[in-house]
This record gives structure tokens, sequence and C-alpha cells, in this order.
């Protein structure tokens, strides 16, 4: 009953708006609102400080700084071995398998279509037909950079507007489409193992997506399609390491990964609701 009232207030509320609220209010600088509201989070949600970079949280200017805060350099080792591939985040495996045809998983039940997540991009849909896909759900608490799976060089990003629907679980599970509805950033690598996709999904109260190249892509006025071509010569950095920061979220949402058919396999341990952290070894890839 609470979550078809849930999903029926999501639906009529101002979705984008409410983001907008919380960016601002995410940035509010005023010492006693960041450090009341800071507190509360940790001991709500139960955030290890101790592996942050600034284990104080009155260190941090406001809240989004510590939300988005970077961790110790060896609190996330990078798996080593040449054809890992490992995790962008720190996260749960909302689900986790291969692409059939053009249809993704979405919850038991539940599926949603490739081309509508890549926005009817049909080079990337080809590349991705039957390929391999891994939903990756970030919570409250965890860490929220991302960072590159594996070696590549990026290619395109494509802003894609949309619903800001929550994406945790109860609403994948109520939510026709979620995935290829809300608004997303979709930024496509080439890589030793083919192209890989590596998607950005927004939901309510994210105040911003933001890429290392790119800068704050969301939110944005022009809620409108938008493609960033970086051909060779392009003056953005193109060129990223495995386990590199790419991107930040500025309060949490959910990872989605695509690679081609038959260029990688999932670790067998991985199952809908395993936890992973970042540069942990997800899958391994093939030449």
């Amino acid at each position: 009953m609470w979550n078809h009232i849930n999903i029926f207030l999501q639906t009529v509320l101002p979705q984008h708006g409410l983001s907008r609220c919380m960016h601002r209010i995410a940035r509010w600088r005023w010492a006693p609102w960041k450090n009341f509201i800071t507190r509360i989070f940790i001991r709500y949600y139960q955030v290890d400080m101790q592996i942050a970079e600034q284990s104080d949280p009155r260190s941090y200017g406001n809240f989004n700084e510590f939300f988005s805060r970077r961790l110790k350099k060896n609190e996330r080792p990078i798996d080593n071995n040449p054809a890992s591939i490992v995790s962008p985040v720190d996260a749960s495996v909302s689900q986790i398998g291969q692409v059939d045809k053009d249809v993704v998983l979405q919850a038991k039940g539940k599926y949603f279509s490739l081309r509508a997540l890549l926005a009817n991009d049909e080079k990337a849909v080809d590349h991705f037909n039957n390929g391999s896909f891994a939903t990756l759900y970030l919570s409250p608490r965890d860490y929220h950079r991302i960072h590159l799976p594996v070696k590549g060089e990026l290619l395109k990003m494509t802003y894609v507007p949309g619903d800001l629907f929550s994406v945790n679980e109860a609403t994948s599970k109520a939510v026709d489409q979620l995935f290829a509805r809300n608004e997303r950033v979709i930024c496509l690598f080439d890589t030793e193992f083919g192209l890989m996709a590596t998607i950005l999904v927004g939901a309510i109260f994210v105040g911003s997506m933001e890429t290392v190249w790119q800068g704050e892509i969301t939110p944005t006025k022009r809620r409108e399609l938008s493609v960033w071509d970086y051909s060779p010569g392009s003056k953005a950095q193109t060129s990223f390491t495995r386990g590199e920061e790419i991107a930040r979220f500025n309060m949490g949402s959910t990872v989605i990964l695509l690679f081609e058919q038959s260029r990688m396999h999932w670790s067998a341990a991985l199952q809908p609701g395993s936890k992973v952290e970042m540069g942990q070894l997800i899958g391994t890839g093939r030449t």
C-alpha cells in the first residue's frame, strides 16, 4: 500500500523542481546547518567516515562536499590483472547478466528497452544487442564518485532528459521502463574489450551529475537531448586508465554498464543483492 502511495507522489510531485531545491540546499555553506544535517545523515545511514580522506565531517564546506567526499588512497585498491573489469562504484548489484536481443532485465517480471535506454542511438544499440549488462545501485551511505571499469578512450557523451523517479528496489519493481525513462548521461568508451557504455541514471533529489571532462551536466534549464562528440583532437580529456575517476553523483543513484556480445563475462559470485566496492573485480574481458 505504502509503495503505491510513494509511486503516486513521485508521479504528481514536481520531480525536477524538488531536485533543483536539493541542489541549492546541499550547497548551503552556513556552518550550523551543514554540520547538523551532515551529523544526522551520518548517524542515520551509518556512514563510515574512517575511510574518508577528510574524516572530520565539520571540515566540509557544505553537505554536497561531504556527500561526494573522496576516500583515502589505499581504501579501494584496483584489481591489477590486465583482463580485469572492476566495479566503477561502491554499490549493490540490482541486476546483472545478458541482454536478450535489445531487452534488459529491470526487476523480476519487468524489463526495459535497450534502444530506449540509449536514446535511439542505432549504432550503439547494434553494438550492445545480446551483450552484457550490470545495474549497480548506490545507496545514500555509499561513496558517490564513479570510476572507469577498464582502460578506455572516451568517444561520445549523450545527455538524455527524462523523469526523476527514485531508483531503489521498490520503485524498480513498480515503474515500467524505469531506467529508460529517467534522466541520464550516457558515456561511450572504446576499450580493448570492445565498446563499453557507462550510464549515469538520475533520480529524484539527485542534485546534479557531473563528469571530469565536461563539469556539471545536470541540472540544466535546457532539458533536451544533447550530444558531445570527442573525436581525435578534442580539447577534453579522453583517455582514462582502469579505476580512474570519471564522474560523480551529487546525491545518489544508479550506474548501468554495457559491454558487447562475447567480449566479457561477469564474475560467477555476483548476483542481485551482491555488494561491490570500487576497484573490485566484477568481470573478465576478452580481446
